[in-house]
């Protein structure tokens, strides 16, 4: 993507100056960021979700103070009836499983695909909504369909309401109040809190930004440095603890500081390398959510493999990349010359032409073939402009 293009997606800012002035910074509202819009998905296809096992769904219901919350999946006959107000369903990752979606959240690639996470569809009725919240993350909410009323503002206190099934904010002092229609955005940096009112009949989409904590991340990383160096045991690389010159013990029960300076030693040595954490980063964040399935070919399809005129990532794959390796799926590896420099491009635009393909080696090529079988590529792209109907 060209960071110095303006873009309407952006109130006509280009992405190089969003970043600069707004990302993580400031809100910005943004009137007809996609002129025209419709929903890319119907609102009787929408609803149909709640009853898939792999898709991740929440039904919000508000009855005065109180509200309930039912997680999916749901009978599509117990959602409440649409004539009746304050309630929302919440549809996690549409795009995973609609082409249409999957290519509007490609639109908002100016941040790095690692920090890109999905994107979320509110449904609500008259005054549905999930009350005063802020998010640990980055949201653009991008009204679909309807009118919904969005109130905003810097929050100083972030305790939440005690009793309730969502992280409503006990106190919320609204700075600013925005009425979206369809083709508006509005982007919110971290921390902003915000409720967002349904005004009518609704749809908002909401691009939603991975946000790895310290904790969290080295934890994942130090399972997956474990898992390598237990690989490890057993080989010459494996040292063994010696202790020749150990004095006879007073205190039994004292752990000897050789063997505290052993153990010290052995982690050092473990994250002596710093390609193994870049590795294990790379695959940490390519690492598929685990309602996330790959439709493989067929057996008449795995024994008749021939390269296609075109290579297209599935729009579920996730693909990225260092300076050393290749990241997909939660697996990495090793590419060097032309074979890096076209799998790249694959992970930038998503595609390769045949005529690129040809110019892969013959392990790239292998890899790539082993790749399809998976199902992480296919031969033809159904993707639809903005506006169409799944």
């Amino acid at each position: 993507m060209q960071k110095n293009t303006p873009l309407s997606l952006l109130a006509n800012l280009t992405p190089a100056q969003f970043m600069k002035r707004h990302w993580q910074k400031k809100p910005l509202l943004i009137r007809q960021a996609i002129p025209n819009m419709k929903p890319l998905i119907d609102r009787a296809s929408l609803l149909d979700m709640v009853e898939n096992e792999d898709v991740e769904s929440r039904l919000i219901v508000r009855q005065g103070e109180k509200w309930t919350l039912k997680k999916g999946p749901l009978n599509r006959k117990s959602l409440p009836p649409l004539k009746k107000p304050d309630w929302t369903v919440l549809i996690q990752g549409v795009d995973l499983h609609n082409d249409a979606v999957h290519y509007l959240l490609q639109q908002f690639r100016f941040v790095p695909d690692a920090r890109l996470d999905d994107l979320m569809i509110s449904y609500a009725t008259e005054g549905g909504g999930v009350g005063p919240h802020f998010d640990s993350y980055d949201v653009f909410l991008l009204q679909a369909q309807g009118q919904r009323k969005w109130r905003i503002g810097r929050q100083e206190k972030f305790e939440l309401q005690e009793g309730v099934p969502l992280k409503i904010l006990k106190t919320f002092k609204p700075e600013a109040e925005f009425l979206l229609n369809p083709g508006d955005m509005l982007y919110l940096p971290p921390g902003y809190a915000h409720d967002g009112i349904a005004v009518g009949e609704c749809m908002t989409y909401s691009i939603g930004f991975k946000v790895p904590r310290s904790a969290e991340l080295a934890s994942e990383l130090l399972m997956g440095l474990s898992e390598e160096v237990a690989e490890k045991a057993g080989s010459n690389l494996d040292v063994i603890y010696q202790d020749p010159t150990q004095t006879a013990a007073i205190q039994d029960a004292s752990i000897p500081a050789a063997l505290q300076q052993f153990a010290a030693l052995s982690i050092a040595k473990a994250l002596k390398d710093p390609q193994i954490l870049n590795c294990l980063l790379g695959e940490t964040l390519t690492e598929p959510k685990s309602n996330v399935w790959f439709d493989a070919p067929d057996q008449d399809a795995l024994t008749a493999f021939t390269w296609p005129s075109d290579v297209y990532l599935d729009r579920r794959t996730k693909m990225l990349f260092d300076t050393k390796h290749i990241f997909v799926n939660g697996e990495s590896f090793r590419a060097a010359g032309r074979d890096a420099k076209l799998l790249k491009k694959l992970a930038n635009q998503k595609s390769l032409t045949f005529k690129e393909t040809k110019g892969l080696s013959e392990d790239a090529a292998q890899l790539m073939q082993a790749w399809w079988e998976e199902g992480w590529w296919h031969a033809t792209f159904a993707a639809q402009e903005l506006g169409s109907q799944d």
